[in-house]
């Protein structure tokens, strides 16, 4: 049976993932309906453009990829990324790519797949219980209250207040507070006030005026003009000079500021979270910290704990890590092997989150094998000693109990190579159906040759 056009048409369209051809001048040939809703673009007007203008994506090179598969006409299996829409916003999706060849086997362009994984990412964080806000994860019963509290400290506008060490995700929190309020589609505009010396922090929040100073040969707007209508995130405001509280608390009282050199107050509407690794009531006390400012900042306050008082949230971060970095470098860890977790699960963590992503992408950089081993682990990870964990820390989950029957080697042998094949050479998924743990799988692969 012979297809007409028309009729190709209509067999794309009815596909659920997304179906894009391109040549080998990398124009694209073909865009399925699917390919426009997760895109933004309409097929009309893709066929015929270039892809790496209108295939993007936020945090894998796609045009890497596939410029990789054009070159060696080796095909890309199930790669996790993110696609953006010309709306706006960013889509999960999983990535394919074959060659496509014509006469004598000549390549002559290829053909990707791309289907979206947002139904799949939301199965797994019901099945995995985990509780989400903004690009924040846990279950710490300290952190969901203050889940619970967020959506209504987002909408009511008033200034809020964070506290909590370095580390700990300050930010984070406040990006989530913008997000879910009214000022969600203004800008997010933050400045690290311990960072700068006075006059330079002056010049950076309100701006100057040209010949305000020597060198300044022409207006420059500052955090708070170009947060106008949103949120200006002020970042260890505990560091502050007593000087630079008073001009702050001018802005925050009269909701005016003077550009360095100008003569006129400018209005400013622009909300402001407020954020400290310092004992602001101690500063108080001692007058380190004006207490007008104090409760001008501290309408709604949020404390977040240490990661040492949120144990059982690591393997949910470590997971979360793994999960970006794999969408970053185009590879497919398979999480972590049980002896590295319960290392991790001891350690102190004076870094916190922060140093606990760090430590991931070390283990991960030196990873070869499906699983983060322990010996991939930092130094003074390992080198601390494996004592029992705090009263209050959760017991490290334990691996999967292991299904595999037992079998003699030829019988295991022929079960994991059928399994591989049904699986399409996919490792983790083999692993999964056969109820193993991924490095077990490897394990059992390389003593039989497989």
């Amino acid at each position: 049976m012979k297809f007409l056009p028309d009729q190709y048409r209509l067999i794309l369209d009815s596909l659920a993932e997304g179906v894009c051809t391109v040549g080998r001048d990398w124009n694209i040939t073909s865009f399925n309906r699917k390919a426009a809703e997760l895109t933004g673009v309409s097929p009309d007007e893709a066929v015929g453009r270039s892809f790496g203008e209108l295939f993007q994506c936020d945090v894998c090179e796609c045009a890497t990829l596939l410029s990789e598969v054009m070159r060696t006409g080796k095909t890309l299996r199930d790669v996790a990324t993110r696609l953006r829409h010309r709306g706006g916003g960013s889509i999960p999706i999983s990535l394919n790519a074959t060659p496509l060849r014509g006469a004598r086997d000549i390549l002559i362009g290829l053909v990707a797949t791309f289907s979206d994984t947002r139904p799949l990412e939301t199965l797994r964080k019901e099945l995995r219980h985990d509780f989400t806000v903004g690009d924040m994860v846990s279950k710490s019963p300290r952190m969901r209250r203050i889940f619970d509290i967020l959506p209504v400290a987002a909408e009511s506008g008033s200034s809020v207040l964070i506290l909590g060490p370095s580390g700990t995700g300050k930010e984070l929190l406040a990006r989530a507070l913008h997000r879910a309020s009214p000022r969600a589609e203004r800008p997010f505009v933050a400045v690290n006030c311990g960072a700068l010396p006075d006059n330079l922090l002056e010049s950076e929040l309100f701006g100057y005026k040209k010949g305000a100073f020597t060198d300044a040969r022409a207006d420059k707007p500052g955090r708070f003009a170009l947060a106008e209508g949103g949120t200006l995130f002020l970042d260890e405001i505990g560091d502050t000079s007593p000087a630079m509280q008073v001009k702050l608390l001018r802005v925050l009282q009269e909701k005016v500021y003077e550009p360095l050199g100008g003569t006129r107050p400018v209005p400013c509407d622009v909300r402001v979270i407020a954020a400290t690794n310092r004992d602001l009531s101690a500063r108080v006390a001692d007058g380190r910290f004006r207490a007008d400012l104090y409760y001008r900042i501290n309408v709604l306050s949020f404390d977040l704990p240490p990661l040492s008082e949120r144990r059982e949230d690591i393997p949910l971060l470590i997971e979360r890590f793994i999960e970006t970095l794999n969408a970053e470098k185009g590879r497919d860890v398979q999480g972590i092997a049980e002896n590295a977790l319960e290392r991790l699960m001891r350690y102190d963590y004076p870094g916190n989150i922060r140093e606990l992503r760090n430590i991931i992408e070390h283990a991960y950089v030196l990873c070869r094998c499906e699983q983060i081993q322990e010996p991939c682990l930092p130094p003074q990870v390992r080198s601390d000693p494996p004592s029992a964990a705090p009263e209050n820390a959760p017991a490290a989950p334990r691996a999967r109990p292991l299904h595999l029957p037992a079998l003699v080697p030829e019988q295991e042998k022929k079960l994991i190579a059928e399994t591989l094949r049904s699986c399409g050479n996919h490792k983790g998924k083999t692993a999964r159906e056969l109820g193993i743990n991924p490095s077990t799988l490897w394990r059992k692969m390389k003593r039989h040759g497989l």
